[in-house]
This record gives C-alpha cells, sequence and structure tokens, in this order.
C-alpha cells in the first residue's frame, strides 16, 4: 500500500518501511473473534449443565456416565477455546506484520516492490535489503600453520588489532579488532576464517567489498631487517652473500624470521652493518669480486662507486639494524600472509 523510504536512506531500528494491506487480516481477525465468542457461550452452557447434573447425581436421578460426559464435554470446550484465543493472536500477528518497519540500523538498497504490487511470504527477492554499515565485519582468512599463535593470543585475553587495506595495498581503509575465528579450517585450501569489526563511521567499508586485512598478532622491538632481495634459499635453507672486507663475496647462513613487504627479520647469521649483496646474484660465485654500490648513495662527481652504473654488475646493498617490527598473523583475499619487521 505504502513505501516509506527513499533508495539508499539510512535507517534506524523500529522505522517504517513498508504498509501492507491490512483488510484481509482484519476480516480474519473477526471470524477469529466470532468464533472465540461462540465457543465461550457453549463452555458457559456445559458449565451450567455440569453442576446440574452434579446435583442430580447425588440424588440418584441420573446415572455415573450422564455426568462424566458432560465433564468430558466441558474439557473438550476448554480446549477449543484454548485454539479460539490462538487463532485470534494469529490474526493480530498478521495485522502487525502488515506495518513492516526495519530490524537493524543500516542503509537500503535499490526498490524492490512499489505501491500496488502483490507479494508473498515465499518471494525470494523479499521487500526490502538492509545492510548494516556501523559497524561493519570483515571476514578473512589465514593459513592454517599461523593459527597456533592467533588462538594462544585469544586464549590469553589480547584485543589483537586488524587493519583494513584496499585492493592495491596502498591505502588503509580502517582499524578494528579480531572478534572471532571459525571452528573448522577449510581442507580444500588450508586456510581458516576469522571475523574482525570495525568502525565505519565514514563508510569507507562497504558490504561486499574485497579488502587486505592485516592482524598483528606479535610485536617485536630491535629487530634486524634485510631487505627481501638479499635473502636467497636453497635446499639447506636460506643463505645470503655477505660482502667482505677485500670486496670479495662469500655464502653465509641465516636463519630468518617474520616477512612483511620487501624486509626479513634476520634472527641469527648476520650483524648489523654487515653489507649483502641484493643485485645481479645470479651472476655470482665464491669469493668473486663485487663493486659495493649502496643504495642512494653516490661517489663524488655523481657516478657510482667503481665507475659502473647499478645495473652492470653485482651490487652489495648496506645492511642495518635496529627498529621496531611487527610481525603478521595473515592477510586476505587468498594472497601470502604478511607482517612487518
Amino acid at each position: 500500500m505504502e513505501v516509506h523510504f527513499k533508495e539508499g536512506q539510512l535507517v534506524r531500528q523500529g522505522d517504517p518501511l513498508l504498509e501492507i494491506d491490512p483488510r484481509p487480516y482484519q476480516v480474519q481477525l473477526e471470524q477469529a473473534e466470532g468464533q472465540l465468542a461462540r465457543d465461550q457461550a457453549l463452555l458457559k452452557n456445559a458449565h451450567l449443565d455440569l453442576d446440574r447434573y452434579q446435583v442430580l447425581y447425588k440424588q440418584d436421578a441420573i446415572p455415573q456416565q450422564q455426568l462424566a460426559t458432560q465433564q468430558a464435554l466441558v474439557t473438550q470446550y476448554d480446549g477449543t477455546i484454548k485454539t479460539d484465543v490462538a487463532q485470534v493472536d494469529t490474526a493480530k500477528l498478521s495485522l502487525v506484520y502488515c506495518h513492516i518497519t526495519s530490524p537493524i540500523t543500516g542503509r537500503v538498497g535499490l526498490r524492490l516492490v512499489d505501491p500496488g504490487n502483490i507479494v508473498h511470504a515465499t518471494d525470494t527477492s523479499g521487500l526490502v535489503v538492509i545492510t548494516q554499515l556501523d559497524p561493519i565485519s570483515v571476514i578473512f582468512t589465514v593459513a592454517e600453520d599461523q593459527l597456533p599463535p592467533v588462538q594462544e593470543k585469544l586464549h590469553s585475553g589480547h584485543t589483537l588489532p586488524v587493519e583494513a587495506w584496499d585492493r592495491e595495498n596502498q591505502n588503509k581503509l580502517a582499524e578494528g579488532t579480531l572478534d572471532t575465528i571459525d571452528n573448522q579450517i577449510d581442507p580444500s585450501t588450508g586456510t581458516l576464517r576469522l571475523r574482525a569489526t570495525f568502525a565505519n563511521p565514514t563508510n569507507k567499508l562497504f558490504p561486499s567489498q574485497f579488502v587486505n586485512a592485516r592482524l598483528l598478532v606479535d610485536e617485536k622491538h630491535g629487530v634486524t631487517v634485510l631487505s627481501n632481495a638479499g635473502v636467497q634459499r636453497n635446499a639447506a635453507g636460506a643463505y645470503v652473500w655477505l660482502v667482505q672486507p677485500n670486496q670479495r663475496v662469500t655464502v653465509r647462513p641465516v636463519t630468518v624470521g617474520a616477512t612483511e613487504g620487501d624486509q626479513t627479520e634476520i634472527v641469527s647469521g648476520l650483524e648489523p652493518g654487515d653489507a649483502v649483496v641484493t643485485v645481479g646474484v645470479d651472476r655470482l660465485e665464491d669469493n668473486g669480486q663485487v663493486n659495493v654500490q649502496v643504495a642512494g648513495e653516490e661517489p663524488d662527481g655523481g657516478r657510482p662507486r667503481g665507475g659502473r652504473s647499478p645495473k652492470s654488475g653485482p651490487g652489495a646493498g648496506s645492511f642495518q639494524g635496529g627498529g621496531d617490527g611487527k610481525s603478521p598473523g595473515g592477510k586476505s583475499g587468498g594472497r601470502h600472509p604478511r607482517g612487518n619487521s
């Protein structure tokens, strides 16, 4: 009969949305009330007869069977009255449903019905779609191997922060906290779903939007980091090409920790200040000669050290330590988990 909202409008819980024609349900209510009144009169008459039969039975004027039959009739009418009351309540509830209000606070979508349309309870499209925007939740996944530290933090009562970034990982959209984790791992992907809640007053997060979620599980201070380009791997594990004071390189095994962006935490194997080759590693051999060219630095005259450009031969990057870092929990969108270090 009526549509009380505009497309895209923000509505609050309890706001009127639509009006359905109440006349068929009003007729049903009147019918149910009439049936109730009729059965109440029958019950009242059955009680009067029962009282008379009880007096006559005491005087041996009627058989016991007649009294028992009348008692059963009263019980039957009692049940009928309860059914009639339920029919009246059902009709009243249908009238209430004719005035449809918003069950939540959120934004309404495009109109699915107009005044004059016929609707049914079984319509799959419904009448209107309302999405909650503030607060809003983000569902993302982490690898099953990363689950133990997340569970440990949650069970110890820690609140784990989560950041939502755009598809390109260039802009941070919102900050929230981890709410809960799913109860099973997806065997086809080896990942587990997690849900985080975000305050969204500016609506930067939108329902069904793709975002990259960064979950902070642990924070490390004073760790040593190295560019990912300097870390190599083989069957024996991770290693780097270490530049010695005589400008020759040697293989140095290292133990790596968390990786975030283009930096990797070095747990052991290097000391802050060591020089590690980051460019042209595929052309190196043990004890080979290199030209040290530190990124961002040039010798006098504006030419790289050694008189060669950074792309003409192997290069070495100055390896620095210290600083704060963050180790990862996971990243959504089906990409590899990342962390800061």
